[in-house]
């Protein structure tokens, strides 16, 4: 009997394009939450920025996890393998790797097993609009943000604005997720990197790990640029665009830490006895979200983009006084070589499958029902 985690709009579009579904697949590497601990708490988090044994740690388990699950796949003789996800979870003291992903197969596949980090409908977009899928790549970073910057920040927060050493530290924390997925892509021999996901994931005791997670593609008429191609669109925004001649230079990103300033901490105290708009915090994160703007657009301009779409702002408070605001999208330049197989998309390809299982009882799970 088939089990398989392909939904039925995905099986249809994989249809499309000759694959069919086989069994999910799974892989795992489990740590002790002890040593951990161990790495996480020495005098390298003091100093802030990255934490370089816990970065190789999360990287090592991530892909001990990936290659157990291709083994997996390969022993099913499936093709290759969709919609893989590599997950961190806590059990019982310990903490685990977990890679899933669904297999699919094909009557006639010459080419060489691969994995996605996409849907079944993102992969048929994909391949409609020439990316050759290759392999699931990882850029991740381990990061603190230390005492010493804490103290620099501590003194600037007592004014309000932009804390540099912060914004500094974040923004290279970011680059630097993002040039290892692009190392990660170039050593599968890949030219583009698609479907590219980012997560902020907690790791410890002031420890967060930047993850990015995406497909590594090879497409026919890129040649071989010095950096991959990088993009966080869907499938279908990936093909609309194809469609009407433009194609995607580089995924990015900026980010600004404000500091909301002691005289704005002790205003939104009174005032939320009184109502009324925080002028000066409201001032302070507007030039927020307009400094990480500024970086995105430095970021574009580099890449000599015409245009950055799909752009989205996320905001995340830093302890009680500071607001981190992450830009991020898309640069993407007009190509005559940018082109879509098909005329049209089917139905299949755009449906989004809805989730039909919802955990409410952990923290984000309720922070999420609220919205």
């Amino acid at each position: 009997m088939l089990i398989s985690g392909l939904s039925g709009n995905e099986i249809y579009c994989l249809a499309q394009k000759g694959w069919a579904p086989g069994a999910i697949v799974v892989g795992n590497s489990v740590y002790s939450l002890g040593f951990v601990r161990g790495l996480t708490s020495g005098f390298q988090t003091l100093a802030g920025g990255e934490l370089t044994s816990v970065t190789e740690l999360i990287s090592d388990g991530r892909h001990a996890a990936l290659q157990r699950m291709e083994e997996e796949a390969t022993r099913q003789q499936a093709h290759g393998l969709t919609g893989v996800t590599s997950e961190l979870k806590r059990v019982s003291g310990l903490m685990e790797f977990l890679a899933i992903g669904s297999a699919v197969k094909a009557r006639e596949h010459a080419g060489p097993f691969f994995t996605t980090a996409c849907s079944g409908q993102d992969l048929y977009c994909q391949l409609d609009a020439g990316y050759e899928p290759r392999h699931f790549v990882i850029g991740n970073v381990a990061y603190a943000l230390g005492v010493g910057r804490g103290i620099l920040g501590a003194l600037r927060g007592f004014a309000g604005g932009e804390v540099k050493q912060y914004s500094d530290m974040y923004n290279r924390t970011r680059h630097m997720a993002l040039e290892r997925i692009e190392n990660e892509a170039r050593q599968r021999g890949a030219n583009a990197v698609v479907d590219i996901l980012t997560h902020i994931v907690p790791f410890g005791p002031d420890v967060k790990e930047m993850l990015m997670i995406g497909t590594a593609s090879h497409h026919p008429t890129l040649g071989n640029p010095s950096r991959p191609i990088t993009s966080e669109l869907t499938g279908e925004e990936l093909w609309n665009l194809a469609k009407i001649g433009y194609a995607p230079l580089r995924l990015v990103l900026g980010t600004s830490v404000y500091a909301l300033g002691f005289g704005g901490g002790i205003a939104t105290f009174f005032k939320s006895f009184t109502r009324g708009e925080v002028n000066a915090v409201t001032r302070l994160i507007y030039e927020a979200r307009e400094h990480a703007l500024e970086h995105l657009r430095a970021d574009a301009e580099a890449a000599g983009a015409d245009a950055v779409v799909g752009v989205k702002l996320y905001i995340d408070e830093i302890g009680s006084s500071f607001v981190e605001v992450l830009a991020i999208g898309t640069a993407v330049k007009r190509s005559d070589s940018a082109h879509t197989l098909s005329e049209t998309l089917p139905p299949q390809a755009i449906i989004r499958d809805r989730d039909t299982f919802f955990d409410t009882t952990t923290p984000m799970a309720k922070n999420l029902e609220r919205k």
